[in-house]
């Protein structure tokens, strides 16, 4: 794996709450919302069977509020012909992903058109959003007619479970119901097979494989099993688990033992980080910030390219790409993508070297208008009723189709410096 290291150099409510006795009368749940901002120390006050019995009230209540978010979005995609467009749409206006939309968006068609009775449920506050997606996701394979019977035999067998639960109620009715469809949902689910990567913090993600078939991935286990307990050594310290992380990377990475894929990801991280004189987190691309010490072994890595980055001192945003290796007509391209680090769509986490870039202005060599997109907000930004203004600045502002707006800046390499003339409370980042 190929490191590409970016360095930059910069040039009251609470006093009745206290009179209360120790029944298991329930606190009133709007009276405590009211009251917690008045004096957090009522919770102190409040019996365990009191404090349990609001807990259970809020969150029948959530579960209210969620169903009416669903019936509101189910009444959207029913004006919207392309959910894509609509998950893109609920991502800007909830702070969400387009994955986290596009569930959403799935959840809520299942349940106002095929499972109607769990929907009820819900809107008794007695099944929260979390189980219902259980049961659309066990009968997402199934036919209209099929789902709405699976709906009515789990209709009084769901309020009490849990998600484990839900999940296994679901898949029973699923095959009762329609036992020859079975084999047919498991080729549907294999040909979703997909393998997902979840970044987390700290430099730290999550790989996994879904949908694979059952006999390949308990043979792919196995493999990895047996090849992490023959390196289990009475010198080796990691753990079996820990081995068997290290060796599904390795195969992953290397194969039979040969020469690994050359593959490119952005580290950014400024000079004396590198240097290690001092020990500010740095970035890689589509991740996020990791701690400096992983980020100078990336760095120190022997397969690892360095290029300089010049920024702005006052703004400290991209000003020249170091170049040594690309051609004339590609400098551009590979300025944006560095300066961008993703894709500009806002909320978008797509890293920008799987990016297109794409001019918004006549001069398709103007950097200050080209901009990056991943493949689905590119089609995205074409359409009629979505509006994409690049400011002089350089900052995105996206108008969706209802009138929500959102912006997107290229993020600074490093805090920007404060003027002579700024306020001590804006310096110090007050």
């Amino acid at each position: 794996m190929r490191i590409v290291t970016i360095m930059s150099k910069s040039t009251s409510p609470a006093e009745h709450a206290g009179q209360t006795n120790n029944t298991t009368e329930t606190a009133d749940l709007a009276f405590l919302l009211r009251a917690m901002h008045a004096n957090l120390s009522l919770f102190d006050r409040l019996q365990p069977d009191q404090l349990m019995a609001a807990v259970k009230d809020a969150n029948r209540q959530i579960a209210r509020l969620q169903a009416l978010q669903l019936h509101c979005i189910a009444g959207m995609r029913r004006r919207r012909s392309d959910p894509h467009e609509l998950a893109c749409e609920l991502a800007i206006a909830l702070h969400i992903t387009d994955t986290r939309a596009g569930t959403m968006i799935a959840a809520a068609e299942a349940l106002s058109q095929r499972l109607p009775r769990t929907f009820r449920l819900m809107d008794q506050g007695k099944f929260d959003l979390y189980r219902a997606m259980k049961v659309t996701d066990g009968t997402s394979q199934l036919s209209d007619r099929h789902a709405r019977m699976v709906d009515c035999l789990l209709e009084h067998r769901l309020e009490d479970k849990n998600p484990t639960q839900v999940r296994k109620a679901t898949a029973y009715a699923a095959t009762k119901i329609d036992p020859d469809g079975a084999m047919n949902r498991l080729a549907q689910r294999k040909a979703e097979r997909r393998v997902v990567l979840q970044h987390q913090s700290e430099g730290i993600s999550r790989l996994c494989v879904d949908n694979a078939s059952a006999d390949k991935a308990a043979a792919a286990y196995l493999r990895v099993d047996k090849i992490a307990r023959s390196l289990k050594t009475g010198d080796e310290k990691r753990t079996l688990d820990q081995l068997r992380a290290d060796v599904a990377i390795d195969l992953l990475l290397s194969g039979k033992g040969g020469v690994p894929e050359q593959t490119e990801v952005y580290l950014y991280v400024d000079l004396k980080t590198y240097l290690g004189l001092n020990d500010n987190p740095a970035e890689l691309a589509g991740h996020g910030h990791i701690p400096a010490e992983l980020a100078r072994h990336i760095a120190t890595g022997p397969d690892t390219i360095v290029r300089r980055v010049i920024t702005d001192p006052l703004t400290g945003q991209v000003i020249e790409v170091g170049k040594f290796r690309y051609r004339p007509s590609i400098d551009v391209e590979e300025f944006v993508r560095v300066r961008d680090r993703e894709c500009r769509q806002p909320g978008c986490p797509r890293p920008a070297q799987n990016c297109l870039t794409e001019p918004t202005g006549p001069d398709s060599a103007d950097a200050d208008s080209t901009l990056s997109y991943c493949l689905r907000h590119r089609r995205l930004k074409n359409r009629a009723d979505w509006s994409y203004e690049v400011m002089q600045d350089g900052k995105l502002i996206v108008t969706t189709p209802t009138g929500e707006k959102a912006e997107s800046a290229p993020p600074p390499l490093h805090d920007p410096q404060p003027t002579p003339d700024q306020p001590e409370e804006e310096r110090l980042g007050a």
